[in-house]
């Protein structure tokens, strides 16, 4: 739906977006410490590079514990969110925010977000292993947190540092949510097809 407005450059879409970006980058340009903070945060701690580094952990400790399909559905899922982003890049060719001021810049183009795609199935899937492998409810509620506050975070980030529209961090968290959903309903389905799918005496999930 996101995709087919902005495709269709639906006015109040491009009304809304433009309304926020323009009051973050109010707040951007007076607020320097605030700025620096949210340059940190997206360049840093959740930069695509980032979130693709701690899905390569968890495929080696995948490896590690023999489990070759979920690795392999981990890095597959991983390697079509990057290039499912860069095919609707490509696809709208839709031009970043510009600024007279820019507090900061990306390259490519601007729809969806790839910041906020690669976090949500970065975190999405650290969710759904630690869920599978019988990791404990506070565990979960903690991955849960960490997860939600840097979805949202830096979606924020992408919005107040003029890089992105609105509607592209929406795009990145439901295309990133989708795929994280058809990771773990086919990997499901497939477990079920073939019987491997059988719990331990623990009761975690081995693959």
């Amino acid at each position: 739906m996101v995709l087919a407005l902005v495709a269709a450059h639906w006015g109040p879409l491009g009304t809304v977006d433009r309304d926020i970006v323009v009051t973050l980058h109010h707040s951007a340009v007076r607020h320097h410490g605030l700025t620096r903070a949210n340059r940190v945060l997206t360049d840093w701690f959740w930069d695509p590079w980032t979130m693709r580094a701690l899905l390569a952990v968890a495929v080696g400790w995948l490896l590690w514990r023999r489990e070759w399909r979920l690795a392999l559905w981990v890095a597959v899922t991983a390697a079509l969110g990057t290039a499912l982003q860069q095919a609707v890049k490509a696809a709208l060719d839709r031009e970043r925010p510009r600024w007279p001021d820019p507090v900061d810049s990306a390259h490519y183009t601007a729809f969806p977000s790839g910041h906020a795609l690669t976090a949500t199935v970065a975190f999405g899937l650290l969710l759904w292993l630690m869920t599978l492998h019988g990791a404990p409810a506070k565990w979960l509620r903690l991955m849960a947190a960490v997860g939600a506050v840097s979805v949202l975070g830096v979606g924020f980030t992408r919005l107040y540092l003029g890089v992105h529209w609105p509607s592209d961090v929406l795009a990145g968290w439901l295309l990133g949510a989708a795929l994280v959903y058809g990771a773990i309903a086919s990997y499901g389905y497939v477990q079920s097809r073939t019987g491997e799918h059988e719990a331990s005496p623990e009761g975690r999930v081995r693959s």
